[in-house]
């Protein structure tokens, strides 16, 4: 897979938060027309204490959720660990990752925020703006202020930072804690949501997160035991 622009690696937070406000600008908000995705990639990343990093792709097949690629890439951390800035920890493994890609997946779902997030442009947006394509983030943890949305899959509540709405808590699952969506690019946030509905079938987490989670894990695991062993 083709990167559609060229990335920037700031060495330092200062520079990243003014990378980070250079590029809120230019996020597209707004669906593809029409917004038909087939293919869907998950990213995420693991680490260790030692500064290892692992980043996954893995495409699904929309309708059946069924795996039709992955790759990994793996390095060592050299950004510092800054609230707001997790982005240049992840995106050198995590585009080294893509690239390795044989196909372009319609849609890409990552593992953090997209536009809820202080300066409007967590991983998601990064991502979108680099490769050219629909993305998202499905995060974990709130980043701004949202009222708890009902109890029921499918119940949704706004998510604001300084009065804007930036994204929604959304319930997968009836009873668990919702997963906080955000546009990344090229998404509008009502589709982004039905899309990780979609994707949550069975579980809290859409299914390209957990098959990615998995596969970082995993290879992390076994980069740990050869260093150990070495």
């Amino acid at each position: 897979m083709r990167l559609s622009s060229r990335a920037e690696f700031p060495a330092d937070p200062a520079a990243a938060i003014a990378l980070q406000n250079r590029l809120r600008v230019q996020v597209d908000p707004t669906d593809p027309a029409p917004p038909d995705f087939r293919t869907v990639a998950g990213l995420d990343s693991a680490y260790d204490g030692e500064g290892n990093v692992v980043a996954a792709v893995v495409i699904l097949d929309k309708e059946t959720l069924e795996p039709i690629e992955s790759a990994t890439a793996s390095g060592k951390v050299t950004f510092p660990y800054v609230p707001g800035l997790l982005a240049f920890r992840e995106l050198p493994t995590t585009l080294a990752a893509l690239e390795k890609l044989g196909s372009t997946p319609d849609l890409l779902v990552c593992d953090g925020q997209g536009m809820a997030h202080p300066r409007r442009c967590g991983l998601a947006c990064q991502v979108g703006l680099i490769t050219g394509l629909p993305t998202l983030g499905v995060a974990k943890n709130l980043w701004g202020t949202c009222e708890e949305p009902g109890v029921e899959r499918g119940s949704t509540s706004d998510i604001t930072l300084d009065g804007e709405v930036v994204g929604r808590a959304v319930r997968t699952r009836s009873g668990t804690k919702p997963v906080y969506v955000s546009v990344g690019h090229r998404i509008g946030l009502d589709t982004a949501c039905a899309q990780v509905l979609a994707l949550t079938r069975a579980y809290r987490q859409p299914e390209t997160t957990r098959r990615a989670d998995h596969l970082c894990r995993t290879v992390l695991r076994d980069i740990i035991s050869r260093e150990n062993l070495g």
